[in-house]
């Protein structure tokens, strides 16, 4: 016991525990045959992973392993409990503790500060945190992750609601300033922990200009006495440069910038693809409310949000990362003070570039042909205007148009290896996903397709295509009505290839065991294939933002070219279906799923 009173062993203990397989062993009837899986639960939903013949047995062995360290884990935190029982029922009154140096709210201030959110739905994620406050065998700090306004504070407040209230008044809520110190919080959290505080959430950390240097400070003394140690931030990369160093293997990362349609749907109670398209990517108060305020209400707003969210978000974390050592080529940009606009720029020319694919592409496409000829023989009001617009005009206009600074304003060119820098701290802030996308003519040329993780930042940003046509002479000259069936239909074009990048997103997100790919061929592509290498299996997909049903969707999906050369590269096809808005149903061998059930099934493993 004397091992125990001083924690070594349980430290030696959580080690062990930390190097062995997280998770049970599962057994799963596949083609007849009972195969086991390991299986274990992340980002609030249930993972699981084939082990192979070579290494089964081991996986087995640890995990078995994992379980009897952790029952005798148990029993020396039990032990350890009971001997400090009578400090922690002894705490002094929140009254009775000295002011605190930083703004610090306990007993019932806490609890006023937690009831604001006492009526908002949990995020899917939420779970994760709750878990963890729960878990007495996990002594390592967790870190909410994730750009603003994706719910960060909610959760901590709506954790505060979820304790006991013997748990809650031994709870503290920190919001750090500009103006406060380490050194400050540390006295603090010395209080606390001295005061029998057991659960301490430290929300806005990475203002401290020495977060990320020091941020062993909450695992190594903190989290390894038992206090449950929560972190969260506006300026969210910090948290992954402190992961790789400070916080290496002591942290958990509970990631919130990837918002799903089930979640937008069930947590905002706002429903439709076409709104989440509209105003997706951010949480606020929710119901009709959300619209008029929403993030993403206008290109202003929009580039206030990569302002304020993103680009600060890379500039705060890298001046204060290694003392300025990691802006790598963007030094020359931050010391000329066009960091930021740098940043704003790439975000932007991401979206402009997606647009103007959308116009190139759909303006010759087989399905625009189709509207233009349908306009052209509309009984009520013909017209040619789709055929007159002069694209390569509006485009140029809109290029302009997407500027963030004037080229003889700037005093740093942005060149290609600034680009790429910016979007690898895009990556890693997951604004920006890369989307496979496989060429059959020659399987070798792998190449990507660049998603925005917020769609209603990229619809925001592409409505500008609109202001852009307005000052097209020939725009102007026509109609209204024919400006606006024009203007309709961009914008519906813009929709449906933000409903593919959306589809594929959180497929992906939501099978890593399968490989989730656009698959292009010379004449045609599928929109999604999802590819099981495990079970030798694949299932195709179409994706349409119509509501209604026409040949022309399933005609790739009934291709026996295509078919016969997928079935040869990624093996049996499960599944041949076309995603829309419209009815569930088959035709022709095809299914058809509403898209908007079909988003909401990722969360539910079906």
């Amino acid at each position: 016991m004397e091992e125990a009173s001083d924690g070594t062993e349980i430290e030696r203990i959580h080690r062990q525990i930390s190097e062995l397989p997280v998770g049970s062993i599962s057994y799963k009837t596949i083609k007849g045959k009972v195969q086991p899986y390991l299986q274990w639960t992340q980002d609030g939903r249930t993972r699981s992973r084939y082990l192979k013949a070579d290494n089964r047995d081991l996986v087995i062995a640890q995990v078995e392993k994992r379980k009897q360290l952790e029952a005798r884990l148990r029993e020396l935190e039990s032990q350890q409990r009971t001997s400090t029982e009578a400090h922690i029922h002894a705490a002094p009154s929140p009254t009775s503790l000295p002011e605190f140096y930083t703004n610090c709210l306990v007993g019932a201030r806490l609890e006023r500060f937690a009831s604001m959110v006492e009526c908002w739905k949990h995020r899917d994620c939420f779970m994760e945190l709750a878990d963890y406050l729960q878990n007495p065998q996990n002594w390592r700090v967790l870190v909410l992750y994730g750009l603003r306004r994706t719910g960060k504070s909610t959760m901590l407040r709506q954790a505060v609601l979820r304790m006991s209230p013997e748990e809650r008044a031994r709870t503290a809520y920190i919001s750090i300033t500009p103006a406060d110190t380490l050194g400050n919080l540390n006295r603090d959290l010395r209080r606390l922990s001295d005061a029998g505080y057991r659960n301490v959430f430290i929300d806005e950390v990475t203002m401290l200009d020495d977060f990320i240097e020091s941020a062993s400070l909450f695992s190594d003394i903190y989290a390894a006495m038992g206090m449950k140690v929560v972190l969260s931030g506006t300026y969210s990369l910090g948290f992954l440069f402190s992961e790789d160093e400070q916080l290496y293997d002591r942290c958990t990362l509970v990631h919130t910038t990837l918002i799903p349609y089930r979640e937008f749907e069930r947590v905002l109670g706002i429903g439709g693809i076409d709104e989440y398209i509209r105003y997706g990517g951010t949480m606020s108060m929710g119901g009709r409310d959300y619209n008029k305020r929403s993030t993403f209400a206008s290109a202003a707003s929009a580039g206030e949000y990569v302002d304020s969210a993103i680009a600060r978000n890379i500039q705060h974390s890298l001046r204060c990362y290694q003392h300025e050592g990691h802006f790598r080529h963007l030094q020359d940009l931050y010391e000329a003070h066009e960091l930021t606009s740098a940043i704003n720029r790439v975000v932007e020319d991401i979206n402009h570039r997606f647009t103007v694919d959308v116009l190139a592409r759909d303006f010759v496409s087989a399905d625009l042909a189709l509207s233009t000829k349908n306009l052209r023989r509309d009984p009520n009001s013909p017209s040619d205007v789709l055929e007159r617009v002069d694209v390569e005009a509006v485009t140029n206009r809109l290029r302009e148009l997407l500027e963030v600074l004037n080229a003889d304003e700037r005093t740093v060119a942005i060149d290609k290896t600034h680009a790429i820098e910016i979007k690898e701290y895009l990556d890693l802030l997951e604004v920006t996903v890369d989307i496979p996308i496989v060429d059959a003519s020659n399987y070798n040329l792998m190449h990507s397709h660049v998603a925005v993780s917020q769609p209603g930042l990229r619809y925001a940003q592409a409505k500008a295509l609109i202001t852009a046509l307005m000052d097209d002479d020939e725009f102007r000259s026509m109609k209204l009505e024919e400006r606006q069936a024009v203007t309709r239909r961009i914008l519906s074009e813009i929709r449906g290839r933000m409903l593919e990048d959306i589809v594929l997103l959180e497929t992906g997100a939501a099978l890593p065991e399968a490989k989730v790919f656009k698959l292009q061929f010379p004449i045609g592509e599928f929109d999604m294939v999802v590819f099981w290498p495990e079970w030798g299996c694949c299932s195709l997909y179409e994706v349409k933002h119509s509501a209604e049903e026409h040949p022309s969707q399933r005609r790739h999906l009934l291709d026996p070219e295509k078919l016969t050369e997928v079935e040869r590269r990624y093996g049996t096809i499960k599944e041949r279906c076309v995603l829309y808005r419209g009815e569930a149903g088959a035709i022709e061998g095809v299914t058809y799923k509403n898209v908007e059930t079909y988003l909401r099934s990722l969360g539910s493993g079906q």
